[in-house]
Parts: C-alpha cells; structure tokens; sequence
C-alpha cells in the first residue's frame, strides 16, 4: 500500500502541474470514453434521471444524462489540478471557487457554539479541502478569522488504503503547508466533536450518501420525487450541542468557476429534530438540481432498493 501510495501521489503531482486548461481538454475525451466505452454506470445514471425528473421528455432525460458525463470529466480534471496547488495563490489566482455570501457563515460562526455545513455531491466536492481559500477579500474586511483549526471536514474513507491516502493528501493540498490535518473519518467524528466540545468549529458534512453498513442512525425523506433514506450523522451532531446549520450550494456558472452560497437551516438545531434539518436540507439541494440537472453525482446508487 505505501509504495503503490507513493507512485501514485508522484504520478498525480506530476500531471497536476499542468494547466487547467490543459485538463479540460482532456476532459472531454475522458467523458466520451466513460459514457460511449466504459458505459460507466449508465443503467443507474439513466434510472436515477428518470425517477427524478418524472414529467421529462425522454429527450431531456438523454440531455442531462450527457451533461453529466461532461460534467463528471470534468470534476476529474478539477480534481486532479487541484492537487498541484501546494501554493494557495495558484488556486486563488485561478479562482476556480467563489463564495457569494460568505458573511453568512461569518455571523453563524460569531453567533454559535459551532456550526454544521450541509454539502452534497453537486458541484465539485473534491474541492472542499480548499474551502479557506476561497475568501478573495482583504483580511480587514473579514468579520470573523476562520483559521484552518477551526474546519473540520468529515469523510467517509474509500475501501482501497491507497486511493484513501492519495485522496486525502490531493483533497486538502492548498492548506498542508498550514499544518491543517482536518479531515476526520464519519466513523470519528462523534468521539472529535465530544472531545472539542470546548472548541468552536465548522464541521463540514457530505451528506446525500445512502446509508451504509454500521451507520447507527438513518431516516427516510422526500428528495427528488421519492422516498430516499438518508443518515442523520451531522443532523444529530448539530442538534446535541445545539450548533448553527447551514446548507452549502455550490454552483457551476461556467467552465472553470464554481460560485457558493450558504443558506441557513436553523440558528439552533436544538429547535429542530434531526429528520426536520435534513428534509430542509433535502429541499433545498432538489431546489438547486431543479436549475441545474446535470450538476450532481447520478452514478451514485443513492436510491437502493
């Protein structure tokens, strides 16, 4: 694992150095290839559309089916730039990921004993380890210093140990030379949150996974036109100890920039039951797949059945 580890993160190092530019290039061939050669998950893809967009023509259905694919090659070019940016100005200069409303989180993190940001696989969520970077203001217009301590980011760790290892150094690499080590397996992060309880943090959640074996809570929502089970892991986290919720959009506007806005939840999930914040939460990311269909993971089985 640590040699195969090794020869990996060299390989990716060496193509991220490459332009952006050069990326989306080969994005596109490598959407045709997992589309038209792999039929990388089609018959999921093509069932998760269908179910979701019930009053589509079949003719729209084939349109966001393709846009996915172009849009999933490109998360991998994202994905694999993205690791070369051991320097954060290059992912600043880039500006690859906006916030548009980043006072929102600025006032929940002032005005709470920690805050839970709801994600989800729209957008391009590899890209969240870069998530303090994406402030382009002037430090003296900050109304609240978030430093790297206080963002913990929550993952489920991958089956095979080296695409895990490789992953979780490609994931966060604008902030390691900060020391940020802030990425906390799903299976820990009760046990973190216990022994931080003392410490204000953001704890950013994907959240729009199925359950999977040994999660010790689940529930069942409305998203997307069907009953669809969800865990409730940031949910209950939040309502405990009574943080702030928000939900995190994270919208394409063109080829190479992401804008994201946070829309709250609650001020105090403690008001609100665990099932309550992830139907909102649910909600609102059907609201943003309503605008943008092809902008979400539909290879994922998320409605097993």
């Amino acid at each position: 694992m640590k040699i195969g580890a090794v020869m990996m993160k060299g390989l990716m190092r060496g193509l991220s150095a490459l332009p952006l530019d050069f990326h989306y290039a080969c994005s596109g061939l490598m959407a045709w290839f997992l589309r038209d050669v792999m039929h990388y998950r089609r018959d999921v893809v093509t069932v998760n559309i269908a179910r979701s967009f019930p009053d589509r023509k079949y003719r729209e259905l084939k349109r966001i089916s393709r846009g996915f694919y172009r849009h999933l090659g490109e998360i991998l070019a994202e994905t694999v730039w993205f690791g070369g940016c051991r320097n954060p100005e290059r992912l600043r200069k880039k500006r690859l990921v906006e916030y548009s409303n980043i006072g929102v989180l600025e006032d929940a993190f002032a005005h709470s004993p920690g805050v839970v940001v709801l994600e989800s696989h729209s957008g391009n969520w590899e890209l969240t380890g870069g998530c303090l970077c994406y402030d382009y203001r002037p430090v003296e217009e900050r109304k609240e210093m978030i430093g790297t301590e206080d963002v913990v980011v929550v993952y489920k760790p991958l089956r095979s140990k080296t695409w895990d290892e490789v992953m979780r150094v490609n994931r966060c690499a604008p902030v390691l030379r900060y020391g940020y080590k802030g990425y906390i397996s799903s299976g820990e992060i009760l046990r973190y949150a216990l022994e931080h309880r003392d410490s204000k943090k953001v704890y950013v959640f994907p959240t729009d996974q199925c359950p999977y074996k040994g999660a010790f809570s689940d529930d069942t929502v409305t998203f997307m036109h069907q009953p669809t089970k969800t865990m409730l892991g940031g949910a209950s986290l939040a309502h405990k100890f009574g943080y702030s919720v928000l939900f995190l959009s994270m919208m394409p506007e063109s080829r190479g920039h992401y804008k994201c806005s946070f829309v709250p939840i609650c001020d105090d999930a403690g008001s609100m039951t665990p099932h309550e914040i992830m139907q909102r939460y649910y909600d609102l990311l059907q609201a943003d797949l309503e605008k943008c269909p092809e902008n979400y993971l539909w290879s994922h089985k998320r409605w097993k059945r």
